[in-house]
């Protein structure tokens, strides 16, 4: 089998020199333990903290380790009664053809429900983080105005969809004229704002959001939050989940400071991890499975092919190649 290693730490943007392939045997799977062979393995933002030696919410990668991520894949070999040889499972794996996975932290898959891709997606780790920084964080009240940066990927779009099924008017933020038409014309936002053909953010938050902002997920950070505190309303509420426009750099620069914003509009800003709602998250997927089998929330899906290209589809993150979550097809 083969498998992905980080070889090196980088300085800003990483490179392919952070990558290694290796082959070597396949691994046999423990007691609890079950060897998939993985038909998608996932990429995501966050990857990107674990490639530094520092402390952090996610333990850093050591130089050697093989990389690690969200994958979904059939069962090959089970130690335990729980799955069966041939069973479709998702769980935390590696960027590898064959993962073993913990089979008490496995979910099942039902392609009925939809492809397997979207278990990595809007019915995986960024739907829940989506449903729980959304409806537990922000506390969206119908009537509300959302404003979503990141919009496009796995956890914006699911998270603009979900402020719509709570009667919000939602703004998002993407990076492409083809994104900000999905937002608008396939999801329902209410409207949408290029950011990358966008001179002045606060004037665009004006138009798209002439009542202010009750509500903003922030994924992104940088100017587009800032533009985005000056418009918070009274009682307003902010979700920080990630901040990809940071995630490269060596030294953050200092922007424009935000806190005496938040005296008039007496704001609440609170960041959160997926992880902090991990008891309630099988009941977070079968509400999220039920909104998707119902055609309620819709879910696009960027596939890379081929486990070699999946240091490309990672450092494709950085530079907005995709729309929805993506991913990285390993096997038929």
């Amino acid at each position: 089998m083969r498998a992905w290693h980080f070889a090196e730490r980088p300085d800003g943007e990483p490179t392919l020199d952070s990558f290694e392939l290796r082959e070597y045997e396949r691994p046999t799977p423990r007691h609890g333990e079950l060897l998939v062979r993985v038909r998608y393995l996932s990429v995501d933002p966050y990857m990107r903290g674990r490639m530094r030696d520092a402390d952090s919410y996610a333990e850093p990668w050591a130089v050697g380790d093989v990389l690690r991520g969200g994958v979904v894949g059939e069962v090959v070999e089970s130690g335990s009664d729980r799955y069966a040889v041939g069973d479709l499972v998702a769980g935390r794996g590696t960027w590898a053809e064959y993962s073993v996975l913990d089979a008490d932290d496995a979910t099942p898959v039902d392609p009925e429900v939809a492809d397997l891709p979207a278990y990595l997606g809007v019915l995986g780790m960024p739907g829940r983080t989506a449903y729980f920084g959304l409806l537990d964080v922000a506390e969206p009240r119908p009537g509300d105005t959302v404003v979503v940066s990141g919009a496009a990927g796995a956890v914006g779009s699911t998270v603009g969809q979900l402020a719509k099924l709570n009667g919000c008017r939602v703004v998002g933020v993407a990076g492409t004229d083809e994104k900000t038409a999905w937002l608008t014309d396939d999801l329902g936002f209410d409207a949408a704002i290029n950011y990358e053909t966008t001179d002045d953010y606060r004037a665009a938050f004006d138009d798209a959001a002439p009542d202010g902002v009750d509500v903003y997920f922030d994924n992104v950070g940088g100017p587009i939050t800032d533009a985005v505190f000056t418009k918070l309303n009274v009682d307003a509420r902010v979700a920080v989940c990630g901040q990809i426009a940071h995630y490269n750099a060596e030294a953050v620069p200092t922007g424009p400071r935000k806190l005496p914003q938040l005296i008039a509009s007496r704001a609440t800003v609170k960041g959160f991890l997926v992880t902090d709602y991990a008891t309630r998250a099988d009941a977070a997927r079968e509400r999220l499975e039920g909104w998707v089998r119902a055609g309620d929330i819709s879910h696009r899906e960027t596939v890379v092919e081929g486990l070699e290209h999946a240091p490309d589809a990672f450092l494709g993150l950085f530079s907005g190649e995709n729309v929805g979550k993506q991913v990285v097809r390993v096997a038929e």
